[in-house]
């Protein structure tokens, strides 16, 4: 199957981004709905992508070997002893500053206000809430932040800094 333009632009977004949801592939591609992402994906990408076992959108390996764009995340932890924890992940600037400033594995779980804050005080940045909430999440689905319920969700590394190879995909 030959693909367009857009189909491969969109594709080597799915590569890059896996594991993903319909949201994180609606905003990239600045798409209506999540169901204009189904759609787009059961239309022109249905033999690239699958969904894995949490419903996540996953790129099949031939898709990965058609762009040009490396994976989200490289699987194997970094011990070898593959318990799932990437030894390598490839995200937005925003997310690798989150990744910076997240409390560590053995270390008080902290609040999306407080990971926030952290952001402010280590980049000089302002995100907005809604942006490192979504952050968070989307290193969750790498398993590489934990979340723990208290009052509210509050998150924290589930590894060391130095477990895992943090590069800027832009």
């Amino acid at each position: 199957m030959s693909l367009t333009d857009e189909e491969r632009d969109r594709l080597a977004d799915v590569v890059r981004l896996q594991p993903t949801k319909n949201a994180e592939l609606q905003s990239a591609w600045e798409l209506d709905s999540g169901s204009e992402v189904h759609g787009y994906l059961e239309s022109h990408l249905k033999e690239y992508y699958f969904r894995d076992d949490n419903s996540l959108i996953r790129a099949t390996e031939e898709a990965a070997d058609l762009v040009d764009v490396e994976p989200g995340i490289e699987a194997g932890g970094a011990d070898g002893n593959g318990d799932g924890i990437p030894s390598v992940i490839r995200v937005p600037k925003l997310q690798a500053r989150v990744f910076a400033v997240v409390p560590g594995p053995d270390e008080r779980s902290e609040s999306v206000v407080s990971v926030l804050n952290g952001l402010r005080s280590e980049f000089d940045v302002d995100p907005d809430v809604d942006d490192v909430r979504a952050a968070l999440q989307s290193l969750r689905r790498k398993n590489v932040v934990d979340v723990v319920y208290r009052t509210v969700p509050t998150f924290r590394r589930a590894v060391e800094r130095d477990a895992v190879d943090v590069e800027i995909a832009e």
